[in-house]
Parts: structure tokens; sequence; C-alpha cells
């Protein structure tokens, strides 16, 4: 079994390696934002393999990153926002969700949200 900082790297890497720096920040928010919250698993690895969450874990490909320098710079990200020291600035406002901008949901009606790069993140409600 793969440690939450590699399940946090791989749902970094692939929702999120060509977002800047804040939207893949953003990203690991959400998931753990959703870590917090009692209505998902308890654990990050529970979080980004929950069935139909995050499309790269249900797309039916491999989960092998392929670009090395983005691969260290998921790595690197989801290591300091697991750090117990870490003091790093919520971009997601206390995101639980996020899509692609432009995708329309019903469920986003009505949702506070803020967008950085290509993702649209969601809170309130």
């Amino acid at each position: 079994m793969i440690g939450a900082a590699t399940c946090l790297a791989l749902a970094l890497y692939f929702e999120a390696r060509s977002e800047p720096l804040q939207g893949q920040l953003a990203v690991g928010q959400v998931i753990l934002h959703r870590v917090e919250d009692r209505h998902y698993p308890a654990t990050v690895c529970g979080v980004v393999t929950q069935r139909h969450q995050f499309s790269f874990y249900w797309d039916g490909k491999p989960e092998k990153p392929y670009e090395q320098t983005a691969w260290d710079k998921a790595r690197l990200i989801a290591s300091a926002l697991l750090s117990k020291e870490s003091d790093i600035e919520d971009y997601s406002h206390g995101a639980l969700h996020y899509a692609t901008r432009g995708t329309n949901r019903a469920w986003m009606t009505g949702l506070d949200r803020h967008v950085i790069g290509n993702h649209v993140f969601y809170y309130g409600g």
C-alpha cells in the first residue's frame, strides 16, 4: 500500500500539474479538507481513490507519472502540504470541490466559487 504523500502527489500530478503553484496547492488542500470532513474517507488515499471522485484514478489508465520535473514538483508540494509545520495559505478557501472551468453540474449552483488557472473551487452552500 502506498502512503499519504504518494497518493497526494499522484493526485496533484494528474489533476493539476499544468496549473500554477497556487492551483496545485488548492487541489491538494481540497483533498486534505475532505480528509477532515465526515462525508469523505478519513485518509488521503481513501479520498483520492474514492469511487468517481478523481478522474485520473478512474479513467482505466495506469497512474504512472511520465514527466519527471512535474512529478518531482508534485512530490514536493504534497510533502509541504502534509508537513505539521506547514503554514501554507489556504488557496482553496476551504473548498471541498473543484472542477475544470466550463464544467456545468447541478450541484455547483448556488455555491461560492473562485478560479485559479483552469480550475474552479467551490465552497459554502
